[in-house]
């Protein structure tokens, strides 16, 4: 069974194996690799570093940089294993708005087609409605099929697709 667990050290391995199977350059939607530096991840103080950078985004006493917002980030664990991520950006600013959204996720490639992206959204969706929001919005790329299958069936309604500084992207709204 899946489970949402906090950014930890204790799945470092784990979790350089999935950031292999990426190709490189890749961005991993919900994954909060815009708090990395660089790309030296494999080392674990620079690993420990960066975790703490996750889990202190979601403090709202704590003040982010201009154009940052408070956010959540889980990590989808299955059978101990590092399978995906998964965040929650408690507000949306206009770049947001635009092209990201409330939530991103992504799941690595060999944990793919099991459910894991629709199972983790739905467990985020209340989530969201703990932290006052009554709708999130939710995107993937317009060719991302699986993608919009996967906020379809958490009953994302298609607002629009549109172009973005992203790329195309479809846009739904989920009510909570």
């Amino acid at each position: 069974m899946p489970e949402l667990v906090a950014p930890t050290s204790r799945l470092h391995s784990s979790w350089l194996e999935a950031h292999a199977e990426w190709s490189p350059g890749v961005h991993q939607d919900g994954a909060g690799m815009r708090l990395a530096e660089g790309d030296a991840l494999a080392h674990p103080e620079i690993f420990d570093a960066w975790v703490g950078r996750l889990r202190a985004q979601s403090d709202a006493t704590r003040p982010l940089a201009e154009g940052w917002v408070h956010a959540t980030h889980w990590w989808i664990v299955e059978d101990g294993a590092y399978a995906g991520a998964i965040d929650l950006r408690h507000d949306l600013n206009d770049f947001l708005l635009r092209a990201g959204g409330h939530i991103g996720y992504s799941i690595r490639p060999s944990a793919r087609r099991r459910g894991l992206a629709t199972w983790a959204l739905g467990a985020v969706l209340p989530e969201a409605r703990a932290l006052g929001l009554d709708r999130v919005l939710v995107t993937c790329d317009e060719d991302n099929i699986a993608s919009a299958r996967t906020i379809e069936r958490n009953g994302g309604v298609l607002e629009d697709t549109r172009e973005t500084e992203l790329g195309r992207k479809r846009r739904y709204w989920i009510a909570l």
